[in-house]
This record gives structure tokens, C-alpha cells and sequence, in this order.
């Protein structure tokens, strides 16, 4: 899959937007923007899909958030997770057999879909009814914010991918043209609205 030339043009003059000094100067001087926030459940993904989905995103210099990527020994793990969520501008679920397991998983797709963030999701190995939270296995408090959020990602269109059959080259591939095109329309509806103003 290529991308198409109206895409890359605009990719191209996305990325000068993004990387000029004093854009640059206010991203380091205030929390770090992010283009997207890939969300996953470390045990199942972290070496295959998130982890190659990050590394092409950054290939095509976007500015992508994953937490083994990001973060460094000695950061505070919510404070800089939330904050990465609140500063990106798309967020990406990898939806796995193990995700709704994962307490973190399920508090940063809440305060994604609580964020208002465009969601892309990738269900990995699993079906979008499959997905649960267990009351269980969350605290009281965090339940219905957690069944919230997961019933309006999991009815969000998006990829599926059988690891065992998939090419992981094609969903990778996929993924990165969604957050490309999402970039895209968020760029053009800003634009928009500036021409209004």
C-alpha cells in the first residue's frame, strides 16, 4: 500500500507545521504534544503490534506515545500517561484477549473517550463482543466509567487482525493511514475554523 499523493503532500507540509523551532521550543517548555496515544495491553501486544504501529508512525515523523517509548525510569506512571492522553490528538486501542484485564489499559481508554479523542481501534485476537469489564477485577468506583467507556469504543469502527493468519506489515500499514487521514481532517476542520474566526 502506497500513499496517495494528496496525503503524502499534505503529510509533508504537516510535518514542517510540527517541527518548526518555536513550535518545537513551546512542546518542551509545556507538556509534549503528541499526534497519537496508542493505547494496549502490554503482555499481548507491547512486542508486536504497538510496538511496530509506534515505530512506523515515527518513521513517518509523527509524534506517537508509548509508554515503554516515552517514559523513563522515575517518571510518575499517571501523571504522565494522563498527561500524554490530554496532549495527543488521536488515541489508537489495541484491543486484546488479555486488555479488560488490565486496570491501566481501562483508565486510559476511559479518559480517551472522556476526552472526546478520536478513537481508532484495533481488535487484535479478540471480538468486539468479547470485550467485558469484569466487576471484580475494578474498583466500585471506576466500574461504570469503565463499562462506559469500553461499550463506546468497542461500537467504533475499526480494524480487526487474527495474529495467526494476519499480516502484521498490512495492519500496521492500515492503522498508520487512518491516523494519518484522521491527522488530516483534524488539520483541514481546524483550518476551517480559523478561516472563520
Amino acid at each position: 500500500m502506497h500513499m496517495p499523493a494528496a496525503m503524502m503532500n499534505f503529510h509533508r507540509s504537516f510535518l514542517a507545521r510540527q517541527t518548526s523551532p518555536s513550535k518545537m521550543a513551546i512542546r518542551f517548555m509545556t507538556n509534549k504534544a503528541f499526534d497519537v496515544f496508542i493505547n494496549h495491553r502490554g503482555i499481548d501486544t507491547k512486542r508486536t503490534i504497538a510496538t511496530l504501529l509506534y515505530d512506523h508512525l515515527s518513521r513517518l515523523n509523527l509524534q506517537p506515545f508509548l509508554d515503554n517509548k516515552n517514559m523513563k525510569p522515575g517518571d510518575k506512571l499517571f501523571d504522565n500517561i494522563d498527561n500524554a492522553i490530554r496532549n495527543s490528538k488521536i488515541g489508537v486501542t489495541v484491543f486484546s484477549p488479555n486488555y479488560c484485564q488490565s486496570y491501566f489499559c481501562l483508565h486510559e481508554l476511559a479518559l480517551i473517550m472522556e476526552s472526546k479523542k478520536k478513537v481508532i481501534p484495533i481488535f487484535c485476537d479478540i471480538k468486539p463482543s468479547q470485550l467485558r469489564v469484569e466487576n471484580n477485577r475494578v474498583p466500585a468506583k471506576d466500574f461504570q466509567r469503565f463499562k462506559l467507556a469500553l461499550e463506546q469504543a468497542k461500537y467504533t469502527v475499526g480494524l480487526t487482525f487474527d495474529s495467526l493468519n494476519g499480516n502484521w506489515s498490512d495492519v500496521v500499514t492500515s492503522a498508520s493511514e487512518i491516523v494519518i487521514e484522521s491527522l488530516i481532517e483534524m488539520e483541514s476542520e481546524e483550518q476551517m475554523f480559523k478561516r472563520l474566526d
